[in-house]
């Protein structure tokens, strides 16, 4: 039986460059942020957000990403009222992805809010990888041109590290990549020879 390994961080972590490290070794990923944000295009989903928090988020018959982060990272109320849409739907397209690679061993759910979620509760093994605050805030201002409010109401919308690291089996400490990649394949020799 397939594996699953739950791979979090908080926003500007470094979970995802460490997924990629892990995929090129042939390991199946799903990149759970990557796959919510394709959700917005879905028509039942676009309704959906219309009608919770009217047109103002739609640009160009699309919803803009921009101006959804602005209403639901200011308001831990509106988040909530977002995930309760795009949680089932993303859920729904992670199980057709499994189906899909049934067949590997083990394979990596790579999540932001993988514990606020609750798919947590669907993985054998939890990887949470940590890096330093002022690092974090500034990774994501550099990668998403944001403002440092903007980063930390991210931020302060998601579970901390401590909250994280109590709850997981592994910890990567991602101050210095290379290093962080070396725990990596260290904990993945591991989990291959369970």
């Amino acid at each position: 039986m397939t594996k699953i390994v739950g791979l979090t961080g908080g926003i500007g972590s470094g979970k995802s460059t460490i997924a990629k490290h892990i995929q090129s070794f042939g390991i199946p990923v799903y990149f759970t942020d990557d796959e919510a944000k394709k959700m917005l295009a879905l028509p039942n989903v676009i309704n959906a957000l219309t009608n919770t928090f009217g047109s103002a988020i739609v640009e160009h018959n699309r919803i803009s990403k921009e101006k959804l982060a602005e209403i639901v990272f200011s308001s831990p109320e509106q988040l909530k009222k977002l995930n309760t849409i795009i949680h089932p739907a993303v859920k729904s397209d992670f199980e057709t992805w499994l189906e899909s690679n049934k067949e590997a061993p083990l394979i990596v759910k790579e999540s932001a809010i993988l514990f606020e979620s609750d798919a947590y509760k669907n993985c054998d093994v939890i990887i949470t990888v940590v890096a330093p605050l002022e690092v974090r805030i500034k990774r994501v201002m550099e990668r998403d041109k944001t403002t440092y409010d903007q980063v930390m109401n991210r931020i302060n919308n998601q579970w901390t590290d401590e909250k994280r690291i109590a709850k997981s089996d592994y910890v990567i400490i991602n101050e210095n990549l290379d290093t962080a990649l070396i725990q990596a394949d260290t904990i993945f020799e591991q989990l291959a020879q369970i």
